[in-house]
């Protein structure tokens, strides 16, 4: 038999199984793809937060990256928390050597409003990681973050986008699950715009949704799908996940990865 599309996630680990790398495989799994990983960085985590976040050292992320690359192969490569300048600029040096399409989630902080990205890092992830973007996917506090524009409402996203897109990645999803009313995201290479629109659950439990929604944009990416279909068809899926999300511990539970097999 042969292999499905690989995708190679590059991200940290969460400990209470919600975002992060263990996220990043079950949407992977979800869609099809065969996941792997470099793990970049270990958090202790649950449903109320990030207790303690460790980062790998360099040789460790490089020598995981290489490992999987050289040998099997990746059709896409995601990334999210890359915690320090030095990691950014190590995974962008490995990224910029090999040829798949790249989804860059800039994480910046927590569901919980706990750093996953030094101060210090964020030059990196604009002049190095982001230029080599097919897909960046910032929500409203990481393009905040990155560029200094601050959206409000669904008119301000045009400008946040092209505020992002002047670091140099092909497309850019500004992601405006923050704003009220509608889910509405904005995909745009800066010549063309696709506006996703989706309902809004009522539904608390969203941990992971960030990883989860990036991970699914690379899986339709490996697939060989164009931008636009890789990110509607990302978002039909995350939607239906959050739907679903469900409690666990005390605090913010995770959204469902498995929906679509708990239907029947």
């Amino acid at each position: 038999m042969s292999a499905p599309p690989r995708v190679l996630t590059v991200a940290g680990s969460d400990s209470g199984g919600g975002a992060g790398i263990q996220a990043d495989l079950k949407t992977m799994l979800a869609l099809g793809v065969h996941g792997m990983s470099v793990i970049t960085a270990v958090t202790a985590q649950n449903s109320l937060g990030v207790q303690g976040a460790w980062e790998l050292p360099v040789e460790a992320v490089r020598a995981q990256y290489r490992s999987v690359v050289d040998d099997i192969g990746v059709q896409a490569v995601k990334t999210g928390m890359l915690a320090s300048a030095e990691l950014v600029e190590t995974v962008a040096e490995l990224i910029g050597g090999t040829d798949a399409p790249v989804v860059v989630d800039p994480v910046g902080v927590s569901k919980h409003g706990d750093p996953l990205l030094a101060a210090s890092a964020l030059d990196s992830v604009r002049t190095a990681l982001l230029p080599l973007a097919t897909v960046a996917t910032p929500n409203l506090d990481e393009v905040t973050q990155l560029t200094g524009v601050r959206v409000e409402s669904e008119s301000g996203m045009r400008e946040a986008a092209g505020a992002v897109l002047a670091y140099g990645p092909d497309w850019v999803l500004i992601k405006g699950g923050h704003l009220t009313g509608d889910a509405v995201d904005l995909l745009t290479d800066g010549r063309r715009e696709h506006w996703l629109r989706a309902p809004r659950h009522d539904n608390r439990h969203t941990h992971g949704t960030g990883c989860t929604l990036a991970s699914a944009v690379a899986a339709g990416l490996a697939k060989g799908l164009p931008v636009p279909e890789a990110v509607t068809a990302a978002k039909e899926y995350v939607t239906g996940a959050i739907a679903a999300g469900f409690a666990l511990g005390r605090g913010i539970g995770p959204v469902d990865h498995g929906w679509r097999f708990r239907l029947g």
